[in-house]
């Protein structure tokens, strides 16, 4: 790895089994959660499962991944390094991100359809990063 720079650091490409590998736990805890009716937890587990997803294709697409303690500027970093092939998953991806506020830090219930937009959300986000490792 080299010096972190402009909100993300180099990283073997081959690093990326070990972010899907964990974008893959995330996904398990989330299906967990959503079977237990725990709600706040399938909001947490998708985002972060949406999160180690991006630093997958990040990391064998272009040998990087997000260093920025602020998640959104990990969907600029998608849209910059791979273009129009992200657009709509860039998108996916804010709107994942946006739902983590409503999970964590407003003062009312994260409720079932909340957890079921995104729960679909990242299912079809996970997804689309597994077609693009290959």
């Amino acid at each position: 790895m080299s010096a972190k720079q402009g909100g993300f650091e180099n990283v073997e490409s081959s690093s990326h089994a070990v972010y899907m590998e964990k974008a893959a736990a995330f996904f398990r805890a989330m299906n967990a959660a959503y079977k237990d009716e725990n709600w706040y937890s399938v909001g947490l587990e998708a985002v972060h499962c949406a999160i180690s997803a991006t630093d997958a294709v990040l990391a064998k697409k272009c040998g990087i991944r997000s260093t920025s303690k602020d998640h959104r500027d990990v969907i600029k970093l998608l849209e910059e390094k791979l273009g129009s092939k992200a657009d709509t998953e860039a998108a996916a991806l804010g709107r994942i991100i946006a739902m983590k506020n409503q999970v964590e830090y407003l003062d009312r219930i994260f409720t079932k359809k909340e957890a079921e937009e995104i729960y679909k959300r990242t299912d079809r986000y996970f997804n689309w990063a597994k077609k693009m490792l290959g």
